[in-house]
């Protein structure tokens, strides 16, 4: 018996990866975007000119989540392979383009910085292929679970572009107070 740990083993080992960092990289993601209050409800963001490609917002909310579960698994499958070469460099890639992905709802919902918030999104676009690419390196299918996030990524980099150039004064933009009639 030369093998450290046994094939079932290592599966329950990845499974306690995924059990501990989908949940927690869902509920961050979440909290961002609350703290953001970010989607249909926001009042700036409904007074804004948006583009034709845009989506209903129940579609953000799915989107997201399906993606964060696949973020979540794939970091899980790279913190399990122990000893792997890269491992440490895709781990901490990750961490910092999924910090940047926190601050965008922030940014955007938050302090209406619509400019900043494009070029934030192609900064973190940058390190979340650089991460699926190091991520090829240790685990290809954890590269594969990155890859429609690089795809969502894109369609929303164009959504928060066009955004930006229908409401060049989104920055500026202040939407009068919420009335209530009796």
């Amino acid at each position: 018996m030369n093998q450290i740990a046994s094939k079932g083993q290592l599966r329950m080992s990845l499974l306690r990866w995924v059990l501990f960092v989908v949940p927690a990289v869902v509920i961050l993601g979440f909290i961002s975007g609350q703290l953001a209050g970010s989607g249909e409800e926001n009042r700036w963001f409904n007074a804004l000119v948006k583009p034709d490609a845009q989506p209903p917002g129940w579609a953000f909310g799915v989107a997201w989540s399906i993606l964060y579960i696949m973020m979540g698994t794939a970091l899980a499958m790279v913190l399990h392979a122990r000893g792997a070469p890269l491992r440490g460099l895709g781990i901490t890639l990750f961490l910092v383009q999924f910090a940047l992905n926190l601050f965008w709802s922030p940014l955007f919902f938050g302090m209406h910085q619509v400019s900043a918030a494009f070029w934030l999104i192609v900064v973190i676009f940058t390190l979340a292929l650089a991460t699926t690419i190091v991520f090829g390196r240790v685990r290809k299918a954890a590269a594969w679970l990155m890859v429609p996030y690089l795809a969502w990524l894109s369609f929303a980099g164009i959504l928060n572009k066009q955004i930006d150039i229908l409401n060049p004064n989104a920055e500026t933009l202040v939407v009068p107070a919420a009335r209530t009639q009796i």
